[in-house]
């Protein structure tokens, strides 16, 4: 007689998950460890450079946790629409798609307001929030709701359009208004569980769910990081989970979907996310690095004079500036003629700003120096 595979909500006592603490704690320690290492790390730079780690690191995750879906976002306008938000005077800002400032909204209020309960409509504003125009692509979808099913079932997937590969099929969705209310409850209930454990388990309850039609893995991303902004006691977010997890796609869809179809001892969900959090922790150093770096920079360079479109280019050279600096991109970027580009960066080599990048080409490029 062949063996009727359940999937794990269809499990007799789900949702009441195990674990294997013993197994697990070594690795919780190493994690808290780092955790309480780059907290006091970064309350021991000022104001200003904390500010600007958290802007680098907000920019990351969230450029970060819409590409695992996908979705390619401007990196320029996420940054923009974060220091907007958070009140922060820098140069170079530019305009920002209302898509962008939904996904920096439902970032911004989970993490500036972790210490606030969850709700259905505070779920449903952030589903609102990553969809203002109702459709996901050319798709129209329900927004501000749970999914109803009328196409079918809801099937869990990874891969481009006509490669997917199915992981799981969430709870259908007559299911979905009581599957909530436990996961809320239990969410908003101070209980013995270690905060990075919770998120971990938050992570994947709320992905097994799938509550809505589309914005589930994002939505499930930022309960996780709200979470471990209580477990590190700030709002502001010196480290990027889904940086990690994007890098770690293919083993994220992996034991998820292995944990899908197994028991509720989801031990080796757990164990994954730790490691994938460790990693995350020192990771964290690249972040860091850069902003220490741009701080040095400005001021060893505080004294020259320099224009509106000088300080704009550098600042994009110290944030990663994409492919090689020409006099023309200058031009482009800045709104200048060419001759005017050409005479701001003469006059940067001159001061020892920038100087020629000896790679060559066919044309002439430049770099910091």
């Amino acid at each position: 007689m062949q063996r009727i595979e359940k999937y794990i909500y269809q499990q007799d006592d789900w949702p009441n998950f195990k674990w294997d603490f013993e197994k697990l704690t070594p690795l919780l320690a190493q994690v808290r460890h780092l955790q309480g290492k780059l907290i006091g790390k970064m309350e021991s730079l000022g104001f200003d450079l904390r500010s600007e780690a958290n802007l680098e690191t907000l920019t990351l995750e969230a450029l970060k946790s819409n590409e695992i879906e996908g979705e390619i976002l401007n990196s320029e306008q996420i940054r923009s629409s974060l220091a907007r938000r958070l009140g922060m005077d820098i140069s170079g800002l530019v305009a920002s798609d209302r898509n962008v400032d939904g996904v920096v909204d439902m970032m911004l209020d989970a993490t500036l307001h972790y210490q606030q309960s969850l709700s259905e409509d505070r779920l449903f504003g952030w589903q609102s929030a990553l969809f203002p125009t109702g459709r996901s692509g050319m798709s129209k979808i329900i927004v501000g709701s749970f999914r109803d099913d009328t196409n079918g079932p809801m099937l869990v997937v990874s891969g481009t359009i006509g490669r997917e590969r199915v992981h799981f099929e969430a709870p259908a969705a007559i299911q979905l208004k009581k599957e909530i209310a436990a996961f809320i409850r239990w969410f908003n209930n101070e209980n013995d569980l270690d905060s990075v454990l919770k998120a971990g388990l938050a992570h994947f309850w709320f992905v097994t769910i799938h509550p809505f039609d589309d914005g589930n893995g994002r939505i499930a991303r930022t309960i996780t990081d709200m979470l471990l902004a209580r477990s590190d006691g700030v709002s502001q977010r010196f480290y990027s989970m889904s940086a990690q997890i994007r890098k770690e796609r293919k083993q994220y869809y992996d034991v998820l979907e292995k944990s899908q179809k197994g028991s509720l001892n989801i031990t080796d969900w757990l164990e994954w996310f730790l490691n994938c959090l460790y990693n995350t922790l020192n990771a964290s150093e690249k972040i860091l690095e850069r902003v220490l770096i741009k701080h040095q920079f400005w001021n060893k360079n505080a004294t020259a004079v320099l224009n509106s479109r000088q300080v704009l280019m550098l600042n994009k050279l110290l944030d990663g500036f994409t492919g090689k600096m020409t006099s023309s991109k200058w031009a482009k970027i800045t709104k200048c003629s060419a001759d005017t580009a050409l005479r701001d960066i003469q006059d940067l080599i001159k001061k020892q700003v920038l100087k020629k990048d000896l790679a060559g080409g066919r044309s002439t490029n430049y770099e910091l120096k």
